[in-house]
């Protein structure tokens, strides 16, 4: 003992540790995450698109929709990949049947 130890408690190394801890530890925290990530985000977006090609197979002539860039017109006819819009008297539009966003309720449109 010297007299630096009367004045400053000396420091002991503890024992050497891997510093890993349990592997399984985290697993539980993982499985959460996943189960959170799924209700939040991967089944509403699979609804959604279940929703928009209900939408798509069921377009007609006559309905009145709103495409992706916010253009509302009349259907005047529907292929396979295509629809053809009025937007306006005389004006006419072919656009991509996905790029249709919504269906409107009858009359909404003033065409």
């Amino acid at each position: 003992m010297n007299l630096l130890d009367l004045i400053i408690t000396p420091a002991f190394a503890e024992e050497a540790t891997t510093g890993l801890g349990d592997p399984m530890g985290g697993l539980p925290f993982l499985i959460i995450m996943f189960v959170l990530m799924y209700f939040l985000l991967i089944r509403p977006q699979q609804k959604r698109a279940k929703e928009h090609k209900t939408l798509l197979g069921a377009l007609k002539a006559g309905d009145e929709v709103v495409t992706n860039g916010g253009v509302v017109g009349k259907v005047m006819s529907v292929d396979e990949s295509f629809a053809t819009l009025e937007i306006a008297q005389n004006v006419v539009v072919k656009v991509q049947k996905q790029g249709i966003n919504q269906k409107l309720p009858k009359g909404s449109a003033k065409i």
